[in-house]
């Protein structure tokens, strides 16, 4: 099979022939047909997330079809479509796993990361760890909804019952979950880049009832912010525009340092936390909600051959909506 490798950190990708895996007996084969393109690959190719496999296909917005499955495998057949996220496996015993907060298992092994992923033509995954895709969309449609889509979606749930949310960078995830925000009756105010104005018309598009620069003030309080952007500066911003008893939630696996802030602007039981990956539940809810609420993707393809392209233009926030890759 064809797949772009990564050799080491602070390298570009290169186009590699691999022998196909062979899935093991829990494991399904996927003919990748779609593969998002996110932040969090640049963070791996970065070194800013410590131990991965080398050599290593990056991806975990992977979109196939099953073309070949372990003794073990029951719930799925072949030809059945699955999405592969970015949690890949957990020891399914520890106190976070029988808790019902897997995502933080010690164990977990997660996709394109310390498992290979979806940048190539063929990938296996564990199926106690994949899930049917709705019919509601394409390939390259659903590719974002497994990570920009489900971790989003696990911020929005941190965020509480917010009915004035501000969400900090408006890539991937955040153009899926203001539309999820609008529908449930919030109001949304986007930050970007400052001067990014066609990512604040973008937002607008969206639902959002404001859309401005990050270093502006929004028109009124909010009860919780979502920061997507990489940037530990925003949640001293954040919090200076946040109520009191409201949440920032960081919803990236990696961010800059945050700098040094006054008490004050914590003071009033204001909250910080951080998301950490995410659960098979909510991948479950998520992807049923999605159709439901009739969201749409905005994403623009790459050929296989073209990785470190959208990988470049998603640095350099050059793209509107997400990135995908398309093995065919």
């Amino acid at each position: 099979m064809k797949a772009m490798l990564l050799d080491s950190a602070n390298s570009t990708l290169h186009l590699a022939d691999l022998p196909t895996p062979v899935p093991k007996e829990n494991e399904v084969l996927l003919k990748v047909h779609a593969c998002g393109v996110c932040r969090t690959d640049l963070h791996v190719m970065d070194g800013e997330l410590s131990n991965p496999k080398y050599p290593l296909i990056l991806g975990h917005e992977v979109v196939g079809v099953v073309v070949d499955k372990g003794p073990k495998v029951e719930q799925f057949s072949i030809g059945q479509r699955l999405g592969v996220p970015w949690l890949g496996h957990t020891c399914g015993h520890c106190g976070y796993c029988t808790s019902k907060r897997e995502n933080l298992c010690d164990s977990a092994l997660f996709t394109g990361y310390t498992l290979d992923g979806g940048y190539a033509e063929y990938t296996v995954a564990d199926q106690h760890y994949c899930f049917p895709i709705p019919d509601f969309y394409s390939d390259a449609e659903a590719a974002p909804l497994l990570c920009a889509g489900l971790i989003g979606y696990r911020a929005l749930l941190a965020a509480g019952e917010a009915q004035r949310l501000g969400i900090y960078g408006f890539g991937a995830a955040a153009h899926i979950i203001a539309q999820v925000a609008h529908y449930q009756g919030r109001k949304v105010f986007a930050f970007t880049k400052p001067g990014d104005l066609a990512g604040q018309h973008f937002a607008i598009e969206l639902g959002a009832n404001w859309a401005g620069d990050s270093n502006l003030a929004p028109p009124e309080e909010m009860d919780a912010a979502i920061i997507f952007a990489p940037v530990g500066a925003l949640i001293p911003q954040a919090l200076n525009h946040t109520a009191k008893g409201g949440t920032v939630v960081c919803a990236g696996i990696h961010m800059s340092d945050i700098p040094q802030f006054p008490y004050a602007l914590l003071w009033g039981e204001r909250t910080i936390r951080s998301i950490a990956n995410l659960t098979r539940r909510d991948g479950e809810e998520f992807l049923a909600l999605a159709p439901k609420i009739g969201l749409r993707t905005e994403v623009e393809t790459f050929p296989l051959q073209a990785a470190n392209e959208a990988l470049v233009r998603l640095r350099q926030g050059g793209i509107r909506g997400a990135a995908v890759l398309l093995m065919t």
